[in-house]
């Protein structure tokens, strides 16, 4: 169909996974694609491989996303290599999960620093190519504990809160830029993190779910899609929530 020919998108934490997901979905759209992780290697020559050959321009960067000066230079670096950024996708994060009164001050830092300060980092960094283009999509990957929190995920459903008002603050502040900002909250998805899971936990979790099923990677970038495309030009400041109707 080609809904994002002529774009360029940015997507952190993308060698694998869902981000490696919604690189794969932009690609098979017409997007050139850059994408982040913390190393590059032979699994990210992988994906950035699998990338172009879908017939795009693709490239993987080496870069810590909570690190403010290493996001700047990359995203300098993008701009050079793609000429444009049309696209930034905030999918970079991790978990260190834990009950609140065992929770270490590292595991509390950690997790804030690369999966909202890193959102922050990359928003700073693009805002201004996106402004002298005037427009833009960010996409904030957000989860459903940062809407409903989560007992056991204090700093991850923190983190996650704080992905989703920032895409509400940035839509109110960039629209009138022709930037848009939305997040997405993804509910159990089956990636390699959720199959590590005991069978009894997963089925449990599969039991609150009304669809019956976890959802996958391609649920979450179908929607990254929409939400990057000229499909969703007048929408800004949204969540969206990808869980089969587990929290409605």
């Amino acid at each position: 169909m080609g809904l994002l020919t002529g774009k360029t998108a940015l997507i952190t934490g993308a060698a694998r996974g869902i981000g490696k997901a919604i690189a794969l979905k932009f690609a098979a759209e017409g997007a050139d694609v850059a994408f982040t992780d913390l190393v590059i290697d032979e699994n990210g020559k992988a994906t950035e491989a699998e990338i172009a050959a879908l017939g795009v321009k693709a490239k993987g960067y080496a870069s810590n996303a909570a690190d403010f000066a290493q996001t700047e230079e990359v995203v300098k670096q993008v701009k050079e290599d793609f000429g444009r950024i049309d696209i930034l996708v905030n999918n970079a994060g991790i978990t260190k999960d834990g009950l609140m009164l065992r929770m270490t001050e590292a595991q509390w830092d950690a997790v804030i620093a690369v999966n909202l300060k890193s959102a922050f980092n990359f928003i700073h960094a693009c805002t201004p190519v996106m402004m002298r283009q005037k427009g833009g999509s960010i996409i904030n990957m957000a989860s459903v504990v940062g809407v409903h929190g989560n007992a056991g995920q204090c700093n991850y459903s923190a983190s996650k809160a704080g992905m989703i008002a920032l895409a509400k603050s940035i839509a109110q502040e960039m629209g009138s830029k022709g930037i848009r900002a939305n997040a997405i909250a993804p509910g159990f998805i089956e990636t390699a993190m959720t199959a590590a899971l005991p069978e009894d936990v997963r089925a449990e979790w599969c039991k609150k779910i009304p669809l019956r099923r976890g959802g996958t990677p391609e649920d979450v970038a179908n929607v990254a899609l929409f939400l990057a495309s000229d499909l969703s030009s007048y929408v800004s400041g949204q969540v969206i929530q990808i869980d089969g109707g587990m929290n409605m």
